[in-house]
């Protein structure tokens, strides 16, 4: 070993503390993390709030969101599910997951210290029984978040909930759609109701919020492609598991990329998009879907699109026996929070 070099390490670091480097990037996010200490957070105490973000859980309702950028919704309804109910549930599990964050290695940054961050809460619903009325409180809920230029990433929850919100994030402009699924979700109305978790989309693009031209649809695999016609009907590009795999990550992020263009484009996660193998926990599983480190490259490969809002749908944990669902679901949180931060900071 060089001694010369050995010397040299052994000045630098031997009596270095935890807070303690020479490289600018880590130190800013080390200053963030021990504040000023030998000590950091333990992740088994205090409260569980979605990425760790301050809890700031009354903000909406009191209109004190003049300095946040990004809020953390929880979505706690499920009562647009066709098949295994339970993403209710989801919102809560996600807060419980521990140590993700708070640095980005890929995008080389901590979203949290770049942006102004907090976990809002709950959408506060009228009723547990009511589908409709759900809907009505989420896009109330919402709007408030977009009059205040607030971007809200979101945690359900069924898929239907991605409806109001985009109701919300779209009233102004019809916005462009990064869509990961096992489902298009495209489908019509259902046993009286078009409100259910197989149909946000369609119901989207008919409410003028969404653009179908700059939406395209990933992971899409199983038996209910006989209900996904609007789909290629609207101009949606619709890429099937088969060809993801076949084609590869880099020809299908090159196609995405075209396809959304500049635009402002909201990202929509269906953890039923990967395959049951890493995330049994969720509503309506079909074999043969993504693995998580596709997933991954997919939502960083969104890296310098205009993102303007996200959520993470169908985190059902009590089909999950290892929790790995809803670690896969607070990992794709994160991620989109890194591709908002992003997209905030260009715009700066």
């Amino acid at each position: 070993m060089d001694r010369n070099k050995l010397d040299i390490l052994r000045a630098r670091y031997a009596d270095a503390g935890a807070g303690l480097s020479h490289n600018p990037e880590f130190r800013k996010i080390l200053e963030q993390v021990f504040a000023g200490t030998d000590r950091r957070p333990k992740p088994y105490e205090g409260v569980s709030t979605l990425l760790d973000a301050p809890l700031r859980e009354h903000a909406v309702q009191q209109g004190k969101l003049e300095d946040l950028a990004v809020a953390l919704v929880g979505v706690p309804m499920d009562l647009g599910v066709t098949n295994r109910a339970g993403a209710r549930h989801g919102p809560r599990a996600v807060r419980c997951v521990e140590r993700i964050g708070p640095y980005h290695h890929v995008h080389r940054l901590a979203p949290l210290a770049e942006v102004a961050v907090a976990d809002v809460g709950d959408v506060p619903f009228r009723s547990r029984f009511s589908l409709e009325e759900s809907h009505q409180d989420i896009e109330a809920f919402y709007a408030k978040l977009v009059t205040a230029r607030v971007a809200p990433l979101s945690v359900g929850g069924d898929h239907s909930i991605t409806l109001p919100i985009l109701m919300a994030v779209g009233a102004k402009e019809p916005v462009g759609l990064v869509h990961i699924d096992a489902h298009c979700d495209t489908g019509g109305p259902f046993e009286g109701s078009k409100f259910h978790h197989g149909g946000p989309f369609r119901q989207a693009v008919l409410a003028g919020v969404l653009d179908p031209e700059r939406t395209i649809q990933i992971g899409i695999r199983g038996g209910a492609e006989y209900l996904w016609e609007f789909s290629y009907e609207s101009g949606m590009t619709v890429i099937h598991a088969e060809a993801l795999q076949r084609d590869g990550i880099a020809p299908t992020l090159e196609r995405l990329r075209a396809i959304i263009g500049d635009g402002p484009t909201y990202l929509s996660f269906d953890v039923d998009s990967l395959d049951p193998a890493f995330a049994p926990g969720t509503g309506t599983p079909e074999v043969g879907g993504l693995s998580t480190a596709e997933a991954l490259a997919l939502v960083r490969g969104c890296a310098g699109l205009d993102i303007v809002g996200g959520d993470v749908v169908e985190v059902a944990p009590q089909y999950d026996p290892t929790s790995n669902t809803a670690q896969v679901g607070a990992q794709m949180l994160f991620e989109i929070l890194a591709l908002v931060a992003l997209a905030r900071l260009r715009r700066r």
